[in-house]
């Protein structure tokens, strides 16, 4: 028997399975319609975690259960490549106010071309991203000027950054300050402490957590599934799993410089109106490059997504199909 109408929101999916929070704050097990996988959705996961969904009560199982009948529009959504499914996308999570990107400077690397690559999805999707450097008590000398070089460079930019302790439970603070009345989302590699950091803000979720591995220095998934959770201070924190590399889905290459805010702010001032800041003469973008005022750093990274270098860039550091003592 079927009870028609009742909408919810994605808590967490599996894959398979989706647990809903419903309007009565109640959490249920929902599958979905076979319909959905074949209404030409190129996404691996036609559901996500943050997405309002109408449902159905199935009673005529031995226990109740849900089947997801629409997906309401989403705001907005973080979307990147599949590792291994290049022709889809897979969507990490909707309806988002706020993402962070936490990031460490050797324990793992994150690379400032991860960090553009997701930027620059953020920037399209309108999404406001915060860098938030986590393990800040691990930092020696060096560590530490490399940190706050970049955290130079992406604060000129006009993103905010905080740096953060979770061991030593520093900066939590101004972080539960910007996750106040929001959806956030904690994204980055495995291994940079996005569990240990819920953990930090919310001690009761007691979130599953595991060392880096000290053979090489990479962090290990613990989070499998993306889960949304409703914290004590009045937040929802999405927490998801560790990803190595960051696939940039459907830009057309004169957009792609708009997502680089300081690229955008001299586009007017280029010759050309669809400069591409490559080859074409009088560039104001190259031209602050040449005198520093954009980072190298950047503009690499640009010229990589424009190169739609994605694939080489996959396969480089995204799969651990590959023999761990070549990385």
């Amino acid at each position: 028997m079927y009870i028609c109408h009742m909408t919810g929101i994605v808590y967490k999916s599996t894959g398979s399975w989706y647990t809903i929070k419903t309007e009565e704050n109640q959490f249920l097990e929902c599958r979905i319609k076979g319909k959905f996988r074949i209404q030409g959705i190129k996404s691996t996961n036609p559901i996500a975690v943050g997405d309002i969904v109408d449902y159905d009560l199935d009673n005529s199982a031995d226990e109740t259960i849900g089947v997801i009948t629409k997906i309401h529009d989403r705001k907005n959504y973080i979307v990147r490549k599949s590792v291994n499914l290049s022709k889809q996308t897979h969507i990490i999570a909707s309806n988002i106010d706020v993402v962070f990107l936490l990031v460490t400077i050797n324990n793992p690397v994150t690379t400032t071309s991860f960090i553009d690559r997701f930027l620059v999805t953020a920037e399209a999707y309108g999404i406001e991203a915060v860098l938030v450097f986590n393990k800040i008590d691990t930092y020696d000398e060096a560590t530490l000027d490399e940190q706050l070089y970049l955290q130079y460079i992406y604060s000129n930019i006009g993103y905010q950054c905080l740096r953060v302790s979770a061991k030593e439970e520093k900066g939590l603070d101004d972080l539960k300050h910007l996750m106040k009345d929001r959806v956030s989302m904690f994204s980055g590699h495995s291994g940079v402490g996005k569990s240990t950091l819920v953990n930090a803000l919310e001690p009761a979720l007691n979130l599953k957590t595991k060392e880096i591995s000290d053979s090489h220095s990479q962090g290990q998934h613990t989070t499998t599934f993306a889960e949304m959770f409703d914290l004590s201070f009045g937040a929802k924190i999405i927490d998801t799993p560790g990803i190595r590399g960051f696939g940039i889905v459907d830009m057309e290459k004169q957009e792609i410089g708009d997502y680089f805010p300081e690229f955008f702010a001299l586009k007017d001032q280029c010759k050309f109106n669809n400069c591409l800041h490559k080859e074409e003469p009088h560039c104001a973008v190259k031209d602050a490059l040449d005198n520093d005022e954009i980072a190298w750093s950047r503009y690499n990274s640009y010229l990589q997504i424009l190169e739609g270098d994605d694939e080489t860039y996959r396969n480089d550091i995204y799969g651990s199909e590959r023999d761990p003592n070549k990385f």
